[in-house]
C-alpha cells in the first residue's frame, strides 16, 4: 500500500487472484501494517482492505503460471516501490498489434524484486510471483511497449545491456 507493507492472511473457498478481483474490499485476518515512513510500528488485528489501495499483492506459492509463455524484464513504479520482474507473454506477442489485453486490474509477474523509489538498491522483498495493480503504475521500463498493460504510465526506455565488444579492453605485454 502506499503508506507501508501489509501482511496478513485471507481466508477463502477461492484462489486470491479471484477473490481479489471479485471484489471491492477484501478482510485480512492477522493483519500487521508496517508504515515506510519511521514511526510507531503498524496496526494489528483484522483489517477490511480496499482491493484499490493494494498496489503490489504476493502471491502464494500454488499460483498457477502461463504454460508456454516468453517471459519479459520489466522494471515499474508503483507508489513509493519500484518492482522488477518478468512480465509473461506468449512467444511473438506484439502488445502494441495485440486485440488482447489484462482481463483484470491485477497483472501477474515472476521473479519479482521490490524496491523503494527513494532508495536505489535497497531490497524490501524477493518474491516468485506477485500480481501489481496496473492502474496505479506511474513509470515502466521496458523493451515491450505496454500502453494497454499499464494505462496512464509513462514509458521510461530499457537500460541497453552491455555488450562485450564495446567494452574497450588494453593488452600490455610483458616480455
Amino acid at each position: 500500500m502506499v503508506w507501508g507493507l501489509v501482511q496478513g492472511r485471507v481466508e477463502a473457498d477461492s484462489p486470491l487472484h479471484d477473490v481479489l478481483v471479485a471484489n471491492d474490499t477484501v478482510a485480512v485476518y492477522d493483519y500487521r501494517l508496517t508504515p515506510l515512513a519511521p514511526g510507531p510500528s503498524g496496526q494489528q488485528g483484522s483489517a477490511l482492505v480496499n482491493v484499490d489501495d493494494l498496489l503490489l499483492v504476493v502471491a502464494p506459492p500454488d499460483t498457477p503460471a502461463p504454460v508456454h509463455a516468453a517471459w519479459n524484464e520489466l522494471t515499474v513504479t508503483v507508489g513509493p516501490f519500484e518492482v522488477s520482474g518478468l512480465l509473461s507473454a506468449l512467444p511473438g506477442f506484439d502488445p502494441g498489434r495485440s486485440l488482447a489485453r489484462p482481463s483484470s486490474r491485477l497483472v501477474l509477474l515472476s521473479e519479482v524484486s521490490v524496491g523503494l523509489r527513494d532508495q536505489p538498491g535497497f531490497v524490501v522483498g524477493k518474491h516468485s510471483f506477485a500480481w501489481v495493480n496496473r492502474y496505479d503504475v506511474d513509470r515502466v521500463r521496458s523493451e515491450l511497449e505496454l500502453p494497454f498493460y499499464f494505462p496512464g504510465a509513462e514509458r521510461e526506455a530499457p537500460v541497453p545491456p552491455v555488450v562485450a565488444s564495446s567494452i574497450p579492453t588494453s593488452v600490455t605485454a610483458k616480455g
